[in-house]
Order: C-alpha cells, then structure tokens, then sequence
C-alpha cells in the first residue's frame, strides 16, 4: 500500500525536526534521493545540496551533532502545516510555521518545503527557509 502525503511528510517530520534521528530522516528517502535547501549560502552550517541516502545521513547527523547546545525545539502546540497537493500525484508542497520554544523568547519560522515522491519515498525535497535561522 502506497502512503499519503500526509504519511511522508509526518515521517519526514518525526525524524527530523522531532528526534533529529539522521538514520531515520534517511531512510525517508530513496536511496538516490536528493535533499536541497536553495537559499542556503555556500558554507553555511546547514547543507545546501544531498544526494544519495548515504549523504544525508551522514551530514544530517554531523549537522544535528552540532546543533545538541542548541536549547530550542518546536512546539506541537504553537506550531502548524497545511498539505497542499498538485495535479502531478508525486508531488506535494508542505506550507509550515514552527515556533520554537528558547529561553523565554519563542522564535517563528515559515517555511516552504517541495517534495517529489518515488515508491513511497522522498525523490527530492526543495525546502526553502530563511538561512539565517538554521545556520
């Protein structure tokens, strides 16, 4: 049984954002799949361009290694997503705003994320986001 967006983006979410599991973020991909975040300058601390499950995992877990000072985690509560899908039924887009709960002060990011789905898996992920929130 194929899953639903809603099912991809939810696993996508769960390993990521939520536990930060690099292993289990790739293995929501295929294993040729492509992870981009365009607005991110060159040399910044979030990776730009992934290709391959094997890459992202990897950089995905140096990534969140560097981020484990890091005191803000989203909030369920604050935080929400619509789901929009588009006349191709492999792809979906992701319209986001997490908040963040720090040290007093919530942060809010809006985000944009573009997924290609093959098999049941992330093909290509475009996630498009302010720079300066994850670098």
């Amino acid at each position: 049984m194929s899953r639903t967006p809603q099912e991809i983006f939810e696993g996508y979410l769960y390993a990521g954002a939520m536990t930060r599991n690099a292993d289990a973020l790739a293995g929501n991909f295929t294993a040729d799949g492509v992870f981009e975040a365009p607005l991110m300058p060159a040399g910044a601390t979030f990776p730009r361009r992934l290709v391959g499950r094997e890459e992202i995992r990897r950089a995905m877990a140096a990534y969140y290694e560097q981020q484990v000072k890091d005191d803000r985690s989203p909030s369920l509560e604050k935080s929400g997503y619509v789901l929009h899908t588009t006349s191709d039924p492999d792809v979906f887009i992701a319209e986001i705003d997490t908040v963040f709960d720090g040290d007093g002060d919530d942060v809010a990011v809006s985000l944009v994320q573009i997924f290609r789905i093959r098999d049941g898996k992330i093909a290509r992920l475009r996630d498009y986001f302010a720079p300066e929130v994850m670098s």
